[in-house]
């Protein structure tokens, strides 16, 4: 029933029209009159499922001439670092390579590796070490990180960092299956990543 329901909204709701993906949206813009209307046709009883656009504030369209500051969210799935902050710069650690975001950037997604992330206002720099997640750099200037883990760099001890990469690499010489083999890897590529961030 349930698949047979989405089904039809699927094809009711995207029927004929496309969609964009622009973070123009209207201020007003809540819900999609559309998919509501195909909701209450399938399932009367119940009151559809919010969309993303309940929960997010409108963006701002995208400026005509490239403004002086990039906005950046920072957020981490129990907190969120940075909210709304007008920067000049940052420096995400991306799988590509070290990736500087300047305001007008290009709209880019681009996937994190562990790393440092370093947010530039003025002369001052904070720099965060991140395990993984995701950038979206959009065209109005906006900046949304996301990541699985962060900490501020001055806060990580050098000497745990040394005992845990000698603890992982002794798990992957004396792993005997593919996952096992995997885990200690993963554990290797971050403290290497967190030894070369504190050392350099």
């Amino acid at each position: 029933m349930l698949r047979r329901a989405t089904a039809l909204l699927g094809r009711s709701v995207l029927a004929g029209r496309s969609r964009s993906f622009s973070t123009d949206l209207p201020a007003a813009q809540t819900a999609d009159p559309s998919f509501v209307e195909a909701w209450k046709k399938v399932v009367p009883t119940a009151e559809p499922p919010k969309t993303p656009l309940a929960f997010m504030k409108p963006r701002p369209p995208t400026p005509s001439s490239i403004p002086t500051k990039l906005t950046v969210n920072f957020v981490l799935p129990y907190a969120s670092e940075l909210s709304g902050k007008e920067v000049d710069m940052v420096i995400i650690p991306a799988t590509t390579g070290q990736m500087g975001v300047l305001p007008g950037h290009v709209a880019t997604i681009a996937e994190l590796k562990p790393g440092v992330l370093s947010v530039h206002e003025g002369d001052k720099a904070t720099k965060y070490f991140i395990s993984s997640g995701f950038a979206f750099i959009h065209a109005n200037s906006f900046a949304d990180i996301i990541a699985i883990e962060a900490v501020p760099l001055d806060q990580i001890d050098a000497a745990s960092v040394q005992k845990g990469l000698a603890e992982f690499t002794q798990k992957l010489s004396s792993a005997t299956t593919e996952l096992e083999k995997a885990e200690a890897q993963i554990g290797i590529d971050v403290h290497s990543a967190l030894n070369s961030a504190i050392t350099s």
